[in-house]
């Protein structure tokens, strides 16, 4: 009867149809011990946001897919225009505050294409594996651990049947796997399998990797929803094998490096040696990394090539390794703060020892809340490594990578490393989510109208300055514009001259792709040599700010400066 009541309520009881759609609706989510869906405000579908960001990045010219024009390149991107300076400026804003800003840090820039004997003493040709499966009916391919599952139960343990999700660039896997549970429940008390009444047990999620060879016989394929047709898992190496030399069978096996870390290891000895470093001293790089991924995915965030920001930080094994990895988690979330990352879609994730990598003591994920998951994923690490990586290159090359304290009676030993381990490509992504925002902004009517823009800090907007002249047609103003933006460029500003349309048609152009602050060229400049500057977060500023454009460079220079 209550049921009733409220379907009532919200429909129209003339239509026959809606009731009763709106009836076996509530009776599945009273089953799940849901809430009414049109009695409390639901959430905005996460995916919208990424979508609308993804259409963004290519119209603006930030990101598009490799080779496009030929279907795309599974786990390869472009980076645009824009994109290519607001990465620049991430990069920069990282080697200046890890490497320039410390006197006890030092840059390597080591190959790409690495030996495969690197690899095997790093333990990566043996360990860096993940389990897939195929789906025999389909030949699509799944990673084991990513691939959920759940028996669906009422609450009087009958059994309804397996349900089963893959995360994708446009669904959660936990709404899927639910919608999959409520189906079945639909389906069970279509057939009268259950009173109307019957509950779900809650879902006992697992992946691939959990599940028995019977289990497996079970679980229906995400490709066609059949069971069976799943394999059991096996492993895959994700080492890019290439083969150097002018004919394969004279050459060598070698590996696009899979990280940058290994690079920075067996140089340890030549860094020391040149440098003279002491103890505790790191070694920062930026570079690309290869990863065979099984299924890359969302966007950015899981790619098969990708840049990495990497500092190996050299302590003494009598250190306080917890402690240091603790500053350096410290230093990188006001890092990534300072660069853009929203500090409330930040948190930690501190690893348990059964799920550490083979090389770590220990390791601290700061995670980011992206729009296509309902929990925080991985955006970087901190891993104390201890002595691992040094000890087996070592042992493998029967060369010593022992640190000797300055002194004749110094100490010697292997150091141990902290680990800051940051991809660009996902500094990237939170960056650009981060950044986009809307608000309501008067048109030239003074009618509030909604504006979409991208709240990049100056310092690593790509665009940091905008300049136009009141009118195009007017050339004195188009000269002192066209001599201004000269003038910034020279300067080192990725400045930008517009001139296409009314200014507050170029304001707006600036605004959608993060640009901090522009500048108009305007009558009176021709009067007394100053310029009106429009700050992009306080467009509305009255009386608007003008100084002389001379002292435009200086104060640009001012504000494009990261803050300590």
């Amino acid at each position: 009867q209550g049921i009733a009541v409220l379907a009532q309520a919200s429909f129209q009881p003339a239509d026959p149809h809606r009731l009763r759609q709106r009836l076996s609706d509530l009776s599945l989510l009273v089953a799940f011990g849901c809430s009414c869906p049109w009695l409390a405000p639901m959430p905005a579908t996460p995916m919208l946001e990424m979508d609308k960001l993804i259409s963004l990045c290519k119209q603006r010219g930030f990101v598009f897919q490799s080779g496009e024009i030929y279907g795309g390149h599974t786990g390869f991107f472009d980076y645009g225009p824009l994109g290519v300076e607001l990465k620049n400026n991430l990069k920069k804003a990282w080697w200046t505050q890890m490497v320039l800003a410390r006197d006890n840090m030092v840059g390597l820039d080591s190959a790409v294409v690495t030996n495969w004997q690197t690899f095997e003493a790093s333990g990566h040709v043996d360990k860096f594996v993940d389990d897939f499966s195929v789906c025999s009916s389909s030949n699509k391919m799944y990673r084991a651990d990513h691939l959920k599952w759940s028996f669906v139960e009422l609450e009087d343990h009958t059994k309804l049947g397996v349900v089963s999700a893959y995360p994708n660039s446009t669904t959660d896997v936990s709404s899927d796997l639910e919608k999959a549970a409520f189906a079945l429940l639909e389906k069970a008390l279509k057939k009268g399998e259950g009173p109307s009444s019957a509950k779900l047990k809650p879902l006992d999620v697992k992946d691939l990797t959990q599940a028995s060879a019977e289990e497996i016989g079970l679980i229906p394929s995400p490709a066609t929803g059949a069971a069976g047709a799943l394999t059991p898992p096996k492993k895959f190496n994700l080492l890019l094998q290439v083969q150097v030399g002018a004919e394969a069978e004279r050459g060598s096996a070698a590996v696009l490096r899979p990280e940058t870390a290994q690079g920075i290891f067996v140089n340890f000895k030549n860094i020391v040696d040149s440098s003279r470093m002491k103890i505790p001293f790191g070694v920062a790089q930026i570079g690309k990394a290869f990863r065979n991924e099984i299924t890359p995915r969302h966007f950015l965030f899981r790619t098969r090539e990708f840049e990495m920001l990497e500092i190996e930080y050299f302590i003494d094994p009598q250190a306080d390794f917890q402690a240091e990895l603790e500053a350096w988690v410290v230093e990188m979330e006001a890092f990534l703060e300072r660069v853009g990352v929203d500090r409330e879609r930040m948190a930690r994730e501190v690893h348990p020892k059964d799920k550490l990598a083979h090389y770590a003591r220990s390791c601290t994920d700061i995670t980011f809340q992206y729009p296509f998951s309902q929990k925080h994923e991985e955006l970087m690490g901190v891993a104390a490594r201890g002595g691992y990586d040094l000890e087996q290159h070592s042992q493998k090359s029967g060369k010593a990578m022992e640190y000797q304290v300055p002194g004749p009676q110094g100490r010697r030993f292997v150091p141990h490393v902290i680990e800051p381990s940051l991809g660009v490509d996902r500094l990237f992504l939170a960056v650009m989510l981060s950044a986009f925002a809307t608000d309501q902004q008067p048109d030239m009517h003074g009618k509030l109208q909604e504006r979409s823009f991208l709240r990049f800090p100056p310092w690593v907007a790509p665009i940091p300055m905008g300049v136009f002249p009141w009118r195009k047609n007017q050339a004195p103003l188009v000269q002192v514009a066209r001599s201004l933006v000269a003038t910034l460029r020279r300067r080192g500003f990725n400045a930008r001259y517009d001139a296409d349309g009314m200014v507050g048609k170029c304001y707006r152009r600036m605004d959608e792709v993060g640009t901090p602050y522009c500048c108009c060229v305007d009558p009176q400049t021709l009067e007394d040599g100053t310029v009106t500057i429009r700050d992009r977060d306080d467009p509305m500023k009255d009386p608007p700010l003008r100084i002389r454009r001379e002292e435009v460079a200086a104060w640009l220079g001012e504000r494009c400066q990261m803050p300590e």
